[in-house]
């Protein structure tokens, strides 16, 4: 199985320091759901792990976020691909949850649910905390300088870690292999 599993908001789309809170926030960056549907297209189960502690929070109920991810598989299925499991964080970051990024268990959960291990497996995102959930879960860090990304470039990264422009270039890159 070619397995990617992607963050959601500043990989997919567009990120907020105050939360992507409405359906009409939830904003794709130019590129993603096209790179989506050609991965899947070509074979590939495109997996999104996302912390969400904005339902923690209260800026948005659970149903506002089901439709966002929705909105997201909709979109993917117009360009002919189908997006894969989405696992969520709901928790605050003082919650004492194992799913919350940094630490691995969406990442977990999405291997569980495919029945692979997490050995190699790219995981795609925009924070640190993306790229530490990525190497406590044996992943391949990957970065994107989309979202958080530049931010996050200018601090030192695990060596090893991958740097692409955005969801399209790593698209890119995985089709021409």
């Amino acid at each position: 199985m070619k397995l990617l599993i992607l963050d959601r908001d500043g990989v997919i789309n567009h990120d907020s320091d105050d939360y992507i809170k409405s359906l009409g926030e939830w904003i794709p960056i130019a590129g993603s759901i096209e790179a989506i549907a050609r991965l899947s297209k070509a074979g590939w189960t495109v997996a999104v792990a996302t912390n969400q502690s904005g339902i923690a929070r209260g800026y948005y109920p659970l149903s506002t976020l089901e439709a966002m991810h929705q909105r997201l598989r909709d979109l993917v299925a117009e360009q002919g691909g189908e997006v894969g499991l989405i696992v969520y964080c709901p928790h605050g970051p003082d919650d004492g949850c194992d799913c919350r990024k940094p630490k691995p268990g969406m990442l977990q959960q999405i291997a569980a649910h495919y029945d692979v291990a997490l050995d190699g497996v790219w995981f795609v995102g925009d924070s640190s905390s993306d790229i530490k959930a990525a190497l406590a879960a044996a992943c391949q860090p990957v970065l994107v300088k989309t979202g958080k990304g530049e931010r996050t470039l200018v601090k030192p990264l695990p060596a090893g870690t991958l740097i692409f422009d955005d969801l399209a270039a790593i698209a890119d890159h995985l089709l021409n292999l």
